[in-house]
This record gives C-alpha cells, sequence and structure tokens, in this order.
C-alpha cells in the first residue's frame, strides 16, 4: 500500500464518524509537533516578532517542507509583500475520502483543516492569515485556490483602541474591539453597557454579532477578534460558538484587575483550551498603549 493509500484509509475512517473535532485537534497536534521539531519554538515575549515572517516564506515552510508538495502541484497566480495566492492541484486524501463518504469538501475542509494550518501560521507570526476560497475548492472547482495574507495587526489594534476611547467619552468602561476575515475588516465596536443598561454589550460582543451580519453567516472561521482588552469568559465563549478561529488582545485580565477593573479571572487561555475547537489566542498586542486605557 503507498503513502497515498494509507491516508486516504486514515482520512476514510476519521471522516466516517462524523465528529471533526477529534480530527482537527490531531493535526493541530501533529503540525505543532513538527514545528517544534524543527526549531520553531513556542513564542515568548511579544505577541508579535520583530522581524516579519512572508507569506511567501510561511507558504514554503508549510507546503514543501511540511507537507511535501511540489511547485508543479501548486500554482502561485498571485505575489507580493503582503499576500500570497496559489492554486492547488495536489492528489489530497481529504477531497477523496469526501468522494467516496459523499461528503461535501467545503464543509469537511473547513471543520478538520483550516484552524491547524492557521495555527502553524501564527506559531511563525501571528499577522499571517490563510485564506481558501469555498467557491472554487475541489470538487466544486477544478482546484482549491487559498491565499496566506499577512494583515496589519497593529493597525487594527490601532482602531480597537480609538474606539475604547469613544467608549469612555460616551460614559462606557472603554473596551474597544475589531474582527477582521483575511485583510478584510468585517466589523468594529465599542462597549455600551452603561448607556444601555446591558451588561451583555461589551465590545467584542458587538463586534462578533456585527462580523456575522456583514458576512452573511453565523460561521466566522478563519476570522481573528482584536481586543484591547483580554475578552472575558462571555465573550471567549461567543468567539467559541462563532468561529473565531484566532483571538489577539492587548491588556490581559489579570493586568486589568491588578488595575483594580472588575474581571472575572478565568483567562481567553483556558476558554480556547477547554473548546471543542482549535482557538489560537495571542496577548500583549500594543500592551503599554491598551494598559493605558486602562490605569485610574
Amino acid at each position: 500500500m503507498s503513502p497515498f493509500e494509507e491516508a486516504l484509509e486514515r482520512e476514510i475512517a476519521d471522516l466516517r464518524t462524523g465528529d471533526y473535532g477529534p480530527v482537527e485537534q490531531r493535526r493541530n497536534e501533529r503540525r505543532l509537533a513538527w514545528l517544534t521539531a524543527h526549531g520553531h519554538l513556542p513564542r515568548k515575549g511579544d505577541a508579535l516578532p520583530v522581524t516579519p515572517v512572508s507569506p511567501r516564506q510561511a507558504f514554503e515552510l508549510f507546503f514543501y517542507d511540511y507537507m511535501g508538495r511540489t511547485p508543479e502541484q501548486l500554482q502561485v497566480v498571485e505575489e507580493g509583500e503582503d499576500r500570497i495566492v496559489w492554486l492547488s492541484a495536489n492528489p489530497c486524501p481529504t477531497l477523496d475520502a469526501c468522494r467516496i463518504l459523499g461528503l461535501d469538501t467545503r464543509e469537511v475542509c473547513r471543520a478538520v483543516s483550516e484552524r491547524p494550518v492557521q495555527t502553524f501560521l501564527s506559531r511563525l507570526d501571528p499577522r499571517l492569515r490563510f485564506v481558501r476560497d469555498y467557491e472554487a475548492i475541489r470538487p466544486h472547482g477544478p482546484h482549491c485556490r487559498e491565499t496566506i495574507v499577512r494583515v496589519d495587526v497593529e493597525g487594527a489594534m490601532r482602531a480597537a483602541i480609538a474606539e475604547a476611547r469613544v467608549a469612555k467619552a460616551e460614559g462606557n468602561k472603554g473596551y474597544g474591539a475589531v474582527v477582521l476575515m483575511g485583510g478584510r475588516e468585517l466589523s468594529r465596536a465599542h462597549d455600551t453597557g452603561m448607556t444601555a443598561g446591558d451588561p451583555s454589550l461589551h465590545a467584542e460582543h458587538s463586534a462578533i454579532l456585527a462580523a456575522i451580519q456583514e458576512w452573511g453567516s453565523p460561521d466566522l472561521t478563519g476570522a481573528l477578534l482584536v481586543s484591547t482588552c483580554e475578552p472575558c469568559p462571555m465573550c471567549s465563549g461567543l468567539a467559541v460558538w462563532a468561529g473565531i478561529t484566532t483571538i489577539m488582545y492587548g491588556s490581559s485580565i489579570a493586568d486589568t484587575a491588578a488595575m483594580g477593573r472588575s474581571r472575572i479571572l478565568v483567562s481567553a487561555k483556558e476558554m480556547a483550551e477547554k473548546s471543542p475547537r482549535v482557538v489560537d489566542v495571542v496577548g500583549g498586542v500594543l500592551r503599554e498603549e491598551c494598559d493605558a486605557l486602562y490605569r485610574y
């Protein structure tokens, strides 16, 4: 039996269960283990590397080195400093397993492969985002059209900080959030709980609901939530159920609690670790600017 046939058999066995969460988790663990074994250790200190990783570097590391693909199988159709787009035509055990089992590849690939790819990229540089065109995915198209884009995370955080300042000026607590899909901003919001008399109206809550309306689907798989402060358990839980793939924040719950803010001392990372889906959590983005919002 060839390696591809062995992979196909494993894929059929995994997908036949209909429970995609464990499949996603195993893929994520394998990819993180490979990165660690090849010297790409967990990030330390600042959330964002001083020297950004280019989309081309990440593309070659994941698809050539880790996946064993060849340039002939991945036709690059667009490339720039912050973006690379390619058409995947390689043999794919997931595609073949879906054909055999009568499953929709759009549903399966979104459920089992998108987040582990994103986690791999985030280990290299959280600015890198993976985007798959689900209207051009095999067998509904002749190939899979995929992109790695480097987003302006600091710019998104500055937009969230601006929202937080509006919140404080209006008489609210001063939190801001932005939701991105790839390089596209879906929404931005600030907390309005005090002025609206609704304690659920946190910045992240409102931003996620607005993003769902803009995206046209309650499934925000692939999206990035950027918040001035680490989301509370309510907002982290909503992010999980909405399919948010990555949460980035500036100030932490622990730090703002030490500043006198009333907080539920459950971290977003703890929520992610207990989630049925893979959620990447990155803290410390423009931390000093965010901390300045919460010092009395």
